[in-house]
């Protein structure tokens, strides 16, 4: 796929929520929250217009069910794509619109992803720096591939800023 960058849109989390709405339908009970997280979920900071969102579910073996009702409302199933205890689903094709990532409760990737959103959102200045750095990988790598895995020692970086910001957070309660 090309880097399409794009500048922050709200509609963004209109999509998110109609989503949610989708995979509640059918999912039902075994849903137990949704998360919007990744650079869409960031006000301000630009983004792959593909909205992540996060699944968290009782539990993750009953998810693949649904593979065959995934499939007819235009989902591409990935499986666990190099994450144990994931399902990711991909939805668009080429022009992709969402990347849900399903999680049984009690995984610690639920926390890494919600912790770095939130560090993000709060830390303005940080998110700044890291949307900018993207455009300038946007300009340099056309390829999501490329551009993925040049961004991902500064990601990792940034992540562990967030996870340092978080311990100390907690520390204070």
């Amino acid at each position: 796929m090309k880097v399409r960058l794009s500048p922050y849109n709200p509609e963004w989390i209109n999509e998110y929520k109609k989503e949610c709405k989708r995979l509640k339908e059918l999912f039902g009970e075994l849903v137990i929250q949704f998360e919007h997280f990744g650079s869409t979920s960031i006000v301000n900071m630009k983004a792959k217009s593909v909205i992540d969102m996060m699944v968290i579910v009782k539990n993750i073996d009953k998810v693949d069910q649904f593979n065959s009702q995934l499939r007819k409302l235009g989902y591409d199933i990935a499986g666990e794509w190099g994450i144990e205890g994931r399902r990711l689903l991909r939805k668009g094709g080429e022009d992709r619109t969402h990347h849900i990532h399903i999680y049984q409760e009690g995984n610690r990737e639920i926390d890494r992803h919600l912790i770095f959103r939130d560090y993000l959102r709060i830390h303005k200045d940080e998110a700044i720096k890291y949307s900018t750095y993207k455009e300038q990988l946007a300009m340099k790598y056309h390829d999501t591939k490329e551009y993925s895995k040049a961004k991902r020692s500064y990601v990792s970086e940034l992540e562990q800023k967030a996870l340092e910001w978080h311990k100390k957070e907690k520390e204070y309660e």
